[in-house]
């Protein structure tokens, strides 16, 4: 019983696993670099850059609390430019009213 135990847990490789399989993962999961770089000639420093970058798909962002502001001023943007273009086409046409992209038709009297 301790073999099977022990071959269940050990890590295995796919090796038929691809990019986009690579690139699902990392903005399901996230992914956090960390990098300083010196440039520097006979000995003397002359650039240092300090790298801090986060890539992840919006959904894993926000569920981890970044970026939430932005989200939210982006969505109410599209919103209001969204109502804009609402109202004018439901002001052209007397079948229906149109929010927010949708045809909504009118009840019959």
């Amino acid at each position: 019983m301790g073999d099977l135990r022990q071959s269940i847990m050990e890590p295995v490789r796919d090796s038929r696993a691809t990019l986009v399989d690579l690139l699902d993962r990392v903005l399901d999961k996230g992914l956090v670099l960390y990098a300083d770089v010196i440039v520097s000639v006979a000995g003397v420093p002359l650039i240092g850059i300090n790298l801090r970058a986060a890539l992840a798909g919006m959904e894993t962002m926000l569920e981890y609390g970044m970026m939430q502001d932005w989200d939210e001023s982006v969505r109410a943007w599209e919103r209001e430019k969204r109502g804009e273009r609402a109202v004018t086409v439901a002001s052209g046409n007397g079948d229906g009213l149109v929010e927010a992209g949708v045809f909504c038709p009118r009840a019959r009297q």
